[in-house]
């Protein structure tokens, strides 16, 4: 099995000391507060991407907020017909 590539990114210097001090103040390895910083990023990155295309398909099909309480309104509807 292939070991994981391993790559030592540049930090600036007050930012690299600030993360050491938060992995010694946790008994943390600083790969792991990078890790775990570069997961939730990117995991933001997922979310935004994810609501702007929902708001780009909102705009596609020309609904508004306004829209919204009607549309809860059927689909509850509907929810309570197939039961």
């Amino acid at each position: 099995m292939a070991s994981p590539e391993t790559t030592n990114p540049s930090l600036p210097g007050k930012l690299l000391a600030e993360l050491e001090m938060a992995a010694r103040a946790e008994d943390r390895p600083v790969g792991d507060l990078l890790a775990e910083a570069v997961r939730k990023y990117l995991d933001e990155r997922s979310w935004q991407r994810l609501i702007q295309s929902d708001r780009e398909r909102a705009k596609d099909l020309g609904l508004t907020e306004d829209d919204i309480p009607r549309l809860i309104a059927e689909s509850r509807s509907e929810q309570g017909k197939e039961r």
